[in-house]
């Protein structure tokens, strides 16, 4: 999808949650590695079913690695900061844990999560420093946040 050899980070776009998440990857990013796209945009909505993603199962965060492969859930968020480098390549220790007992934990977040960091009435507009990491440029945003 990215030739330049980028993962893809599709997320719920009004979820307090989601957005603290993404703003976390923005920041440590060094490496340029991620862009980003709302399940609620046309990119999520072009790129996700053929691959067996669920652009209306906003309780799932994935990412489409570089490689063409969809992650979801608990191991796309491992696969996410093992990819910042540093001392975040010691997540990938977490994958000797099964994947659904990760995703268990993964749920009951997601379950409570509007309520704990809130929902946002629309997408969240990113800086002007940060606009082209977004591939949806034109899907609703707010204004503010």
């Amino acid at each position: 999808m990215d030739p330049a050899g980028r993962h893809v980070v599709f997320f719920d776009g009004v979820c307090g949650l989601c957005d603290r998440s993404v703003r976390f990857l923005l920041r440590r990013d060094r490496r340029d590695r991620f862009r980003f796209a709302p399940l609620q945009g046309e990119t999520a909505h072009r790129v996700l079913p053929p691959l067996g993603g669920q652009v209306d199962d906003l309780d799932t965060m994935y990412v489409l690695t570089s490689e063409g492969r969809l992650l979801r859930r608990s191991r796309a968020i491992l696969f996410a900061a093992a990819e910042l480098g540093g001392a975040w390549r010691l997540v990938r220790l977490l994958r000797i844990i099964p994947t659904p007992l990760l995703d268990l934990v993964y749920r009951f977040v997601a379950r409570v999560r509007y309520r704990v960091f809130g929902r946002f009435d629309t997408c969240s507009i990113p800086t002007p420093e940060e606009r082209t990491r977004f591939l949806d440029q034109t899907s609703p945003m707010s204004t503010g946040r």
